[in-house]
């Protein structure tokens, strides 16, 4: 499929500060998170995604095009930033309907296209308030409602879960996979690790300006098994697991936790294929329980940028 976004080797600085340092990579159509802590260089990206900056090396292109000096691609994006930037003394009706009319709709059109966004985000209730009187919550929602009234096709989301409540922040999840399921394509960023998890399995990480890591998660993990990967086996007998792994060069260390022994391993696919065996032949006693920290994307993320 063709990239959504595309950088070849993108930097940009500011004086003696680097944003983003030589980055080179592709986002496919459908839901990306990109992934890092405050810091990392996700603000920047985005900015450069959506033309906001210029890159002071390299080229990024956005759904096939270049995206500096290129406005008629703005008709395209949605974009929904970090940092607010309202009028508060304006209705979030009035907002939205503006910056509608900033892409050549009439009043009337814009003031619909902004209704259907304003409901969309479950914010009608309050679309006759002005936006002073806002809670962060619902500035993130009118914010979301902006970038998306225009039916772009590609949505550029700058840390949009931050202030909302749980229901809230579960909604929106729940509206950028909608999104994603219609056939549009999304890049969501996020420092929560679990909260583009909950999103996608697509995912780019970014630490220090680089791009660590990009790709589905189960991939990301094969590019990081020189670590040590952590298996918390719980049963009958881990005593006499114990024993029957430490006869493997695989194994690195264990330790014994409340019925459960937890194992490190250099080749989980070995490991899990031997533990497999042993549960089916029952000749070591019951195994009731296996789960691996590492398969979880924080785990991950934590191992890549100690790495």
């Amino acid at each position: 499929m063709a990239a959504i976004i595309a950088a070849d080797h993108v930097s940009k600085w500011y004086g003696q500060v680097i944003g983003l340092n030589d980055v080179t990579l592709t986002v496919p159509p459908g839901i990306t998170g990109l992934l890092g802590p405050n810091g990392a260089g996700k603000s920047t990206f985005m900015k450069l995604v959506t033309g906001q900056l210029k890159a002071s090396k390299g080229a990024v292109t956005v759904l096939g095009e270049p995206i500096w000096g290129n406005p008629s691609l703005y008709f395209r994006i949605g974009f929904c930033p970090e940092q607010d930037a309202f009028y508060d003394r304006m209705t979030g009706l009035e907002w939205v309907t503006a910056l509608v009319r900033l892409n050549g709709a009439t009043e009337a059109e814009a003031a619909a296209m902004a209704n259907r966004a304003l409901d969309y985000v479950d914010l009608a209730d309050a679309a006759g308030k002005k936006i002073g009187a806002y809670s962060k919550g619902m500035r993130q929602r009118v914010k979301m409602a902006q970038a998306l009234a225009h039916d772009p096709e590609l949505l550029i989301l700058d840390e949009p879960l931050g202030g909302m409540d749980p229901i809230a922040r579960r909604k929106t999840i729940r509206l950028i996979k909608e999104w994603g399921r219609s056939g549009k394509s999304v890049l969501v960023s996020s420092h929560i690790l679990h909260e583009i998890e909950s999103m996608t399995s697509n995912i780019l990480l970014v630490n220090q300006g680089r791009i660590l890591a990009e790709g589905n998660i189960h991939q990301i993990r094969d590019l990081i098994d020189e670590h040590p990967h952590t298996v918390y086996v719980k049963a009958d007998q881990t005593r006499a697991l114990a024993r029957a792994f430490l006869s493997e060069d695989d194994v690195l260390s264990m330790k014994f936790e409340d019925g459960a022994v937890i194992v490190q391993t250099a080749r989980p696919d070995t490991f899990y294929a031997r533990l497999t065996a042993l549960a089916a032949s029952g000749e070591l006693g019951a195994i009731h329980e296996v789960t691996s920290p590492d398969d979880n994307l924080q785990a991950v993320f934590e191992y890549l940028v100690k790495s």
